[in-house]
C-alpha cells in the first residue's frame, strides 16, 4: 500500500499525518524535528512526503531525500489557494485576501 505524508514543521518537533492511497489516515504523531526521527517514524512504502515551506524545508528536504524519500515541498498559499480552485499568482478572491 502506497503512503502519503503530510508534515506540520516547526523548530522543536513535526507533526506527521500519513494517509494511505485511498485517503484513510494511517498514522499521526508527533516527532522531533529531525530527520533520522522522522525517518524511523515513517514505516511501509511512502510514495511521497509533502514538506510545509519554511525555514527548516532546505535542510530537511536534502536529509529526507538523502535517505531515500520523495519530498514535496509546498507552499501555503498555494495549496490553499488549489483548495479553492483559485490562481496562487493572483490571489484568493482576486488579490482582496
Amino acid at each position: 500500500m502506497k503512503l502519503f505524508v503530510g508534515m506540520d514543521v516547526s523548530l522543536e518537533k513535526s507533526a506527521l499525518c500519513v494517509l494511505s492511497e485511498h485517503g484513510e489516515v494511517v498514522k499521526e504523531a508527533e516527532v522531533a524535528c529531525e530527520p533520522e526521527a522522522i525517518g524511523a517514524a515513517l514505516s511501509g512504502e511512502v510514495a511521497s512526503i509533502g514538506l510545509e515551506a519554511g525555514p527548516l524545508s532546505q535542510w530537511l528536504h536534502r536529509a529526507l531525500t538523502e535517505a531515500g524519500f520523495d519530498v514535496v515541498l509546498l507552499e501555503t498559499r498555494q495549496v490553499k489557494a488549489s483548495m479553492f480552485g483559485v490562481d496562487p499568482g493572483f490571489g484568493l478572491f482576486g488579490g482582496f485576501l
